[in-house]
């Protein structure tokens, strides 16, 4: 019998590969998160609920479209928490994306992004409730041209 731990890695693992994955599948929302599921990093205004994260999601994948974030080390557990670390990043070929809190890029740049991050998760009854990340995004602002660090 699987324990709680376990558990709640194999849905966060899901998560890691559906939805931040190379190929999204935006269902997986639907599957796995509560439906108010709160969505928070740096680099984006928080998200909250299944139609805005898919929506989120949608954007920054076709302004990105190799977009792609995988894990660097193993997932650790502890009661209703679920801890990653991550790499990723992508190339924008896509749209104008205005979605980053310090501002926009126009159409197309060319422009790479490749940074880390760590990521908590809480789960409850088996759903994400909330995904809380600290990410690197001084970095990949900076290769995208948005900041400039001296």
């Amino acid at each position: 019998m699987m324990s709680k731990g376990n558990d709640n890695k194999a849905i966060v693992g899901r998560w890691f590969t559906e939805f931040w994955g190379a190929t999204c599948n935006l269902s997986i929302v639907d599957e796995l998160a509560v439906p108010d599921m709160l969505l928070q990093y740096s680099l984006h205004a928080p998200r909250r609920g299944h139609e805005d994260i898919k929506a989120f999601m949608a954007g920054f994948r076709e302004a990105f479209p190799d977009l792609n974030f995988w894990g660097t080390a193993d997932l650790i557990a502890e009661g209703d928490y679920v801890v990653g670390r991550w790499e990723g990043g992508g190339t924008h070929t896509g749209p104008a994306f205005s979605d980053f809190l310090i501002g926009s890029l126009p159409a197309a740049t060319g422009r790479t992004m490749r940074f880390t991050g760590t990521t908590v998760l809480r789960i409850q009854n088996g759903k994400i409730v909330e995904e809380i990340g600290l990410d690197d995004g001084v970095t990949a602002l900076q290769q995208l041209g948005l900041i400039r660090v001296v």
